[in-house]
């Protein structure tokens, strides 16, 4: 598994929806101005979404503004918007995260461990000068109330080990996986859908 993250992380691998994640992933690792500064840097990050608009524009990958109509919820992290009871839209300002490296590296290893609910980059969008993901998930209806204890067996099972709260991590792969409470994973017949995650990278794979 950890060979196989590495390639997934790297773009050597392929998981579902992932074409625009690599691609624009590879984009900003090449990036002249965030290779000479330091990931962590108050300056990257903003270096980053500079290099990101730069790609944008080049192909066309700003999308149009969603129909407000659509919105469901905001949290202090993104926006949703639900799209034929079969999808939500997801626009992401990354607030969580130091770069858009690791921003990106989330999505990816989100399509690995839950591909039920994986995310598919659809392009960007510039909110009041700030930068946005868009990003499609399939809609999931709760119908029945999440059991944590299931979501720590879950979890177990897979190798985490719960650290403190709703917050886990693999310490083999070096992987933190954090605020799996009962709003971002959804219980539908039994079966449990993993529908916010927030992954990081504790140690380089």
């Amino acid at each position: 598994m950890h060979y196989e993250i590495q390639n997934i992380l790297s773009g050597t691998q392929q998981v579902s929806h992932t074409t625009l994640i690599h691609a624009t992933l590879n984009y900003l690792r090449r990036g002249k101005a965030t290779s000479e500064m330091v990931a962590g840097d108050k300056h990257y990050k903003n270096e980053e979404a500079k290099i990101i608009i730069e790609y944008s524009h080049k192909n066309n990958l700003f999308v149009e503004v969603l129909d407000v109509n659509l919105f469901i919820s905001e949290g202090a992290e993104q926006k949703v918007y639900l799209k034929e009871d079969k999808f939500v839209w997801k626009l992401n300002d990354t607030i969580y995260y130091e770069s858009w490296q690791d921003y990106f590296c989330n999505l990816l290893l989100n399509n690995y461990f839950f591909p039920d609910t994986a995310y598919e980059l659809k392009g960007f969008l510039l909110i009041e000068n700030i930068l946005y993901a868009v990003v499609v998930q399939p809609f999931v209806k709760a119908n029945q109330k999440t059991d944590l204890s299931k979501v720590k067996e879950f979890m177990l099972a897979n190798g985490f080990l719960n650290t403190k709260n709703n917050d886990y991590f693999h310490p083999i792969l070096g992987i933190i996986l954090e605020d799996l409470h009962d709003e971002n994973v959804l219980t539908n017949n039994d079966i449990l859908y993993f529908i916010d995650t927030v992954f990081y990278i504790k140690n380089k794979l």
